[in-house]
Order: C-alpha cells, then sequence, then structure tokens
C-alpha cells in the first residue's frame, strides 16, 4: 500500500457514515444479543477462544448486528477472514476465495473464515457450489441473512452449521449505542457540543424498532443538519427527532399509562367485537414502536379468555400469527398480525374457559379431596391395593360414552363449566347436557349445582395468585 492508498482510505475512514464509524470492534462494545454472545455463552466462548471451527449462520432482521459480529469475529481471529455480498458476488468470486483459500491452508496452515452477507440471495446453483468446501474445511462460513435459513438456505448447507437468531435490539441497548456515539470523540460526536432533549433520544430509539442502524443514521441527519448556537452547542428537539427520522412522535410511554391504556384498548374492542376500533388501537401501538410480540402475546391470551369454544379456531389463528411474525418480522409481519386481531374481533366470543377459576377456588375452600379408587393409575398398585377397578372404558361404547363417576362423591353433581350459547359452543352445550343427564341418572344423582359466577374481584384475585405462581416456578 503506497502513502496515497494509506491517505484515502484514512479519509474515507473518517467520511464513513456514523453507523460505520461506530461499528463494535470487540465484544465488549456489542451492545444485545446477550442469549448468544453474552459471558459464558457459547459463541462467545469460541470467539474469544479463536475455536470457530465449525460454519454458523447469523439470521436476523437489520440492524441487529449480524455484519458487525462477524466483523468483530475478524477483528479477534488468527484465521484469514474473506468477505463476499451475495448481492454482487457469484460463483466466480467464490471460485478465487476457495482457490486461495486452498493455496494458503497447504502453503500456511492458516484457516479462512469466509463471510457471506445476505447469503440468501444465492440460488441453490451457487449454495451447492459453497457446500463441499464448507463440509471439507476448506473454509468456515459466516452467513447473513434476514430470512428464514431453513426456507432460504439449502438444507446441507445448514446442516452443517450452526444457526444463531438475533433479536431485534432492547430500547436500554439501543440508547448505550447512541449515547456511546455522543460520547465518543475518536469515533462520534464526543468532541462536540452536543445537548439532546430526553424526549428525542426516546423517540430515535422507539422508533427505531431495534435497528441500530437506523438509530444512528437519524442521529447523524440530525446532528449534521442542524446549525450550532451562539455558544457552539447543537440542540436535539423532538421536532429535529422527529424530522431525522420521518416519523411523528406519539404520545406512547412503554412503561407508562399511555402504554397501559392503549393496550387496554385494543383488547377491549377485539373482546368488544368491533374489528374498525382494534385495527385503530393496533395501529397507534405499532406506529409508536410497541413491541409486536407484546401484542400477539395478549391476542393469545384473549383466544383462550374471551373467544374459547365459541370459536376454538381462534387461539389456533392467534399461535399462528406469532409464529409467522417469528418468521417474517416487520414489516411484512404485520399481516398476521392485522389477521389474528381481524379473526378475533369477529369470531364468536365466549369467556367459559373462566370455569376453571370456580374450580380453583373449590380447592381453595374446601381443600383437595381423594381421587376416587377406579379413577386411580392401575399401573402400580392394582393388585395390592385395587387402584383402577371398576373403571369402564369409555371407547367400548358405541357412542364412546360412559356415564360413570368422574368427580369426589361429595361433589356428585357439582358443575363448574357452563357452555355459551354461542359459534362452535352451542353444539357442545347440547352435547353436554346429554352427558349430564345420562350420568345423573346412572349414579343416581337427584340435585345439580352449577357454581355461580366468581366476582370479577375474586377472578383477579385467582388470576394473580396463578401468575405469581408460574414467576416462582419458573
Amino acid at each position: 500500500m503506497d502513502l496515497f492508498e494509506h491517505k484515502m482510505q484514512q479519509r474515507m475512514k473518517s467520511e464513513a457514515p456514523l453507523a460505520a464509524r461506530m461499528r463494535p470492534r470487540t465484544l465488549e462494545e456489542f451492545y444485545g444479543q446477550e442469549e448468544i454472545v453474552g459471558p459464558g455463552k457459547l459463541l462467545r466462548r469460541a470467539i474469544e477462544a479463536d475455536r470457530l471451527f465449525s460454519s454458523i449462520i447469523v439470521w436476523g432482521p437489520p440492524g441487529t448486528g449480524k455484519t458487525t459480529l462477524a466483523m468483530v469475529i475478524a477483528n479477534l481471529t488468527k484465521s484469514h477472514f474473506e468477505t463476499l455480498s451475495a448481492v454482487l458476488a457469484g460463483k466466480a468470486e467464490l471460485r478465487q476465495v476457495i482457490d486461495k483459500a486452498l493455496e494458503r491452508r497447504r502453503l500456511y496452515q492458516h484457516r479462512t473464515i469466509l463471510f457471506i452477507d445476505e447469503v440468501h440471495r444465492w440460488n441453490k446453483a451457487q449454495q451447492d457450489a459453497l457446500l463441499p468446501h464448507v463440509e471439507n474445511g476448506t473454509i468456515t462460513l459466516i452467513g447473513a441473512t434476514t430470512e428464514n435459513p431453513y426456507f432460504e438456505v439449502i438444507g446441507a448447507l445448514v446442516s452443517r452449521s450452526r444457526v444463531f437468531q438475533l433479536r431485534p435490539l432492547e430500547d436500554d441497548d439501543v440508547r448505550h449505542i447512541l449515547e456511546s456515539a455522543l460520547s465518543d470523540p475518536e469515533r462520534g460526536y464526543g468532541t462536540r457540543e452536543i445537548q439532546i432533549d430526553e424526549e428525542a433520544i426516546e423517540h430515535l430509539i422507539r422508533v427505531a424498532g431495534g435497528d441500530a442502524r437506523n438509530a444512528l443514521n437519524a442521529l447523524e441527519l440530525a446532528v449534521e443538519s442542524t446549525p450550532a448556537d451562539e455558544r457552539e452547542t447543537i440542540h436535539i428537539s423532538l421536532e429535529v427527532a422527529q424530522e431525522s427520522i420521518q416519523r411523528r412522535a406519539v404520545l406512547y410511554d412503554k412503561d407508562g399509562d399511555a402504554h397501559y391504556d392503549t393496550i387496554s384498548a385494543f383488547i377491549k374492542s377485539v373482546r368488544g367485537s368491533d374489528p374498525d376500533a382494534a385495527l385503530y388501537w393496533l395501529a397507534k401501538m405499532l406506529y409508536a414502536g410497541e413491541d409486536p410480540r407484546f401484542i400477539l402475546r395478549r391476542l393469545i391470551i384473549l383466544a383462550g379468555e374471551d373467544i374459547g369454544l365459541g370459536d376454538p379456531l381462534g387461539l389456533v389463528v392467534a399461535s399462528a400469527a406469532a409464529q409467522a411474525f417469528d418468521y417474517i418480522g416487520l414489516p411484512e409481519g404485520i399481516y398476521p398480525i392485522v389477521e389474528a386481531t381481524l379473526y378475533l374481533s369477529t369470531a364468536p366470543k365466549s369467556n367459559s374457559a373462566g370455569a376453571y377459576f370456580k374450580a380453583f377456588q373449590l380447592i381453595e375452600q374446601a381443600g383437595i379431596t381423594a381421587v376416587p379408587q377406579h379413577l386411580q393409575d392401575n399401573n402400580r398398585d392394582a393388585k395390592a391395593l385395587g387402584h383402577g377397578k371398576g373403571y369402564k372404558y369409555p371407547h367400548e361404547n358405541p357412542d364412546h360414552f360412559l356415564p360413570q363417576q368422574y368427580l369426589p362423591r361429595p361433589l356428585l353433581g357439582t358443575y363448574f363449566y357452563q357452555p355459551s350459547d354461542q359459534g362452535y359452543e352451542a353444539q357442545v352445550a347440547q352435547r353436554l347436557e346429554r352427558w349430564r343427564t345420562a350420568q345423573r341418572q346412572a349414579l343416581g344423582i337427584t340435585s345439580s349445582e352449577l357454581l355461580p359466577d366468581l366476582s370479577e374481584e375474586n377472578i383477579k384475585n385467582i388470576k394473580s395468585k396463578h401468575k405469581a405462581s408460574g414467576k416462582a416456578s419458573g
């Protein structure tokens, strides 16, 4: 490299976009993805020990650190590091890399790590050309992709690689990245006097949606386009932040009233069968940068709590939407969220699953009674103690039903579940009434008691206990 080329590279480095200048050089500078590269994690140990012998595929949305992770590996490894872009390179470029890797291994016993950005852009023939060299260890592949590799990368290549899925960065991670850019005197704005309002930085974080590059680009535009005042201070207000990221701010604090009030309005609109209101509140949440997975979790809960057996497919649709979003991500992932919202809003409603809390309250108040002998497990003590004796197998009956005792005898005739007359559950109600009538006749039950609905306060208390016990066991 001559003096002129060196100067040109130095100038290009200093003139590079802020996101490129602030790219982490070490794992200590790498924010986010703690479950993959956090202290003690497998990939981090392999990188730090320079023992990355098996190929890896890094999958995640833009701005989550795929290329950055590859560059960190390049900085730490003693292996020769090559880079190809699947958008620009083809078989000819790959062949050149392979030939040099073979020569390097033969002459100097040096390994070669090949980073291929957007590896899913290569067609099957191009990926097939890569396969034998990965398989025989000529190169160690680091493939980066924004698409699901199980769909977009050939199976043989995936099976020879470890797949690591990167998630959108948490808000705290994006905040750390922005603050580092503002304070770094060498690569960021540490030598300049910049005053950024808290509501401005929060807006950049929220709208960036876990994309560090997006946040840094917006910060750079805000700083470079805002003139300094007479004290040489650049003031970044909310209005400047909005212009820089081309998004208006919406009153929405993820830890405040606006967050809880909006998700409450959304759920109540779906429960109340108003798809138009549900879409409005959904749009507000997503526009403000709400985590789509939080919305999907609430829809899954609603499908069990408020749709129930009125339309059993409600839970299937909500769960499928969550899975589809994990495959797709934003922006296209909005479609399964909208589909689930509309389906649940227009589905027949039933909250009969709340019958569980009646049973829970009865156990809490009256204690637990013994399991009837004929219902006990007969695999252990059938001969000695008679466990399971007298049990009748329902499928031996043509109707697959036999009216026998299932509740403890003191509770016979106690009914927790009351089917609604909505949708599919209306059919359930007819079948259940026939079975309950036959059971009362067979067991001589002269009276029946449908436990009254619990008060809203009691249900909340029971649910709170369940949540607390779930966190404790988790």
